[in-house]
């Protein structure tokens, strides 16, 4: 019989969007058995606290480049390939999907586990992923054989996160029974319970570097930090035989033997309970976030941790926070729906991604990609926070892009690079596209935000003489500003030696000459969304299914390149 709950008497966040035919909304649960409650508490958030609180924060919302979504069930863990284009998604339904991103197609599902799969963890090595779920069941898996090798049985309670060891045949368990559990998955036996949480520990995970560091994190409001040093000389002391190691290894772990691992830090800064804690993949800090709306950086040393600062903003639980791999920022995602990229260098909050339905879960970075995955109630998606690719143009041997603030050129054969110019304005981030005309030695720039309906050019005329003075890739140049010509478009582009093609918001093709005076202008269709040169007076018209050819003289479609037969062309981003 289920005990009566008293819903006026606890505060509980009880979403509108939650549905009520599920047994476990990540709110309250209840074991018939025990007659137990789950201590983890929410702080209710109305409507009008969300629009005062944007109010007074006044965010600043940005847009990723989103490269993979799918739609599916609640998505509770994620693990990226460390070498192949494939993500791992575990379900809420029970499955475990493999996804190939750059193909975008599912290439398996598996399904083994009784409820809700949260724990996720590919090998780095291994063609091996492990798996933890509701069922108290950690599951190692070949994705090769398409099965289930081996059921590790222990936890008492929810798996919350699995993950393998880098260098040593170990699985780290973290789980709401308090215990965080070492398993080996070739003896295929548990080598250590880690004991000393007294709430549900809701994640674990090994140091990226120390492999005798582990940090926990529990809905008891601390992260701990744990040494096992101890566990890893004796599991892996050569003095001992390899049948004397064997037969230690398959006997059960002592609950109250010596200690194989002891808590090393104790970081108690948080109100209310922790739901994630990581390791920082170079420096000595740690981060964290919390049931209390807050983000912890700590920082570390052999003999104590402390407390750095705390990032301020989310506005409900913060479920999931992951470091940049390469710059000093620090990702968090909220039951708010909300993704946020926090500055750690100046505690800021840089941007603010939001979803109007869907509440995130988990974030995961990618081990050598600046590819970020994120899942959510709906499905999960793969992103990147900017663009990477800087615009270029290759004429002959010499490449022109921008780095920075500079236009410069690449030598091809000498391999000498040379800044050209300065851009006016300084640094432009927003640059999709450069052309280069070697008749006029005119640059071309076009720029537009990621979703945005508009956007603008510039045209440089580079003096014959040259302004700029030859510097390598590292250096930091100061070439002169050059004049620019401005105007608004969605893109623009070469189409004669002397003029140039700018398609605006109105889907106009506007023909300016150098002097970025309107000669011609020439309706086209409202499907069209992009342009392309095609040689001297040619253009191409990108619409949704089709390519036309366009004859900017006559005014008329010279030739259309309809896809084959039944195969559409839906994302064309380059012409060569």
């Amino acid at each position: 019989m289920r005990p009566t709950i008293n819903y006026q008497s606890i505060s509980l966040l009880l979403s509108s969007d939650i549905p009520e035919e599920e047994d476990d909304v990540e709110v309250v649960r209840v074991i018939c058995g025990a007659g137990r409650l789950r201590a983890r508490t929410r702080i209710k958030v109305e409507a009008d606290d969300v629009r005062l609180y944007e109010k007074e924060h006044k965010e600043k919302l940005g847009e990723m480049l989103i490269k993979f979504e799918t739609k599916s069930a609640r998505v509770k863990g994620l693990s990226f390939h460390p070498r192949r284009p494939w993500i791992l998604a575990s379900l809420h339904t029970g499955s475990i999907q493999l996804w190939d991103y750059e193909m975008k197609a599912r290439l398996d599902t598996f399904e083994d586990h009784d409820g809700p799969v949260r724990g996720l963890s590919f090998h780095n090595q291994q063609p091996l992923f492990v798996s933890g779920g509701d069922d108290y069941k950690v599951k190692l898996w070949n994705y090769k054989q398409r099965r289930c090798v081996f059921t590790f049985m222990g936890h008492l309670d929810y798996v919350r996160t699995t993950y393998f060891h880098k260098t040593h045949p170990w699985i780290l368990s973290a789980s709401d029974d308090q215990t965080i559990r070492i398993w080996n998955w070739q003896s295929r036996n548990c080598l250590s319970i880690l004991t000393g949480h007294n709430n549900y520990v809701m994640c674990a995970q090994w140091h990226p570097t120390d492999e005798d560091l582990v940090v926990s994190a529990s809905l008891d409001t601390t992260v701990r930090v744990w040494d096992i040093s101890r566990l890893r000389k004796k599991l892996t002391d050569r003095s001992i035989s390899q049948v004397e190691r064997f037969q230690d290894q398959r006997k059960s772990p002592e609950l109250f033997g010596p200690p194989d691992s002891v808590v090393r830090h104790l970081l108690d800064g948080h109100s209310a309970g922790v739901n994630w804690a990581t390791f920082h993949p170079t420096l000595p800090i740690i981060v964290s976030g919390a049931d209390d709306r807050t983000v912890k950086l700590w920082r570390m040393n052999e003999s104590k941790c402390w407390e750095i600062d705390t990032c301020r903003g989310h506005y409900n639980n913060v479920c999931c926070v992951v470091f940049h791999p390469n710059q000093e920022i620090v990702l968090s995602n909220s039951e708010d729906k909300s993704i946020r990229v926090w500055c750690t260098s100046r505690r800021t909050c840089l941007f603010t991604f939001r979803r109007e339905r869907d509440r995130f879960w988990v974030v995961e970075s990618h081990p050598s990609q600046t590819l970020f995955a994120a899942g959510h109630d709906s499905g999960l998606m793969i992103f990147k926070l900017e663009r990477e690719r800087p615009a270029y143009a290759i004429h002959g041997n010499l490449m022109y892009y921008i780095k920075e603030k500079f236009v410069r050129r690449f030598d091809l054969t000498t391999l000498k690079d040379q800044a050209i110019f300065q851009l006016k304005g300084g640094s432009h981030p927003n640059v999709r596209n450069l052309s280069y005309n070697i008749a006029e030695n005119a640059v071309l720039l076009a720029s537009r935000l990621h979703k945005s309906d508009n956007g603008s050019y510039e045209l440089y005329v580079i003096p014959s003489t040259g302004t700029a003075r030859e510097t390598s890739s590292n250096s930091h140049p100061s070439p002169e500003s050059l004049d620019c010509k401005k105007g608004t478009g969605v893109k623009a582009t070469w189409v004669a030696r002397n003029k140039f093609a700018v398609l605006d918001w109105n889907h106009h093709l506007v023909i300016k000459n150098m002097k970025n005076e309107v000669s011609k202008k020439i309706q086209l269709p409202r499907t069209c969304d992009d342009i392309f040169f095609a040689g001297t007076g040619m253009l191409l018209l990108r619409e949704p299914e089709t390519v036309t050819l366009y004859d900017v003289q006559l005014k008329r479609k010279a030739y259309f390149l309809k896809p084959f037969y039944s195969i559409k062309i839906t994302f064309i981003f380059h012409v060569i």
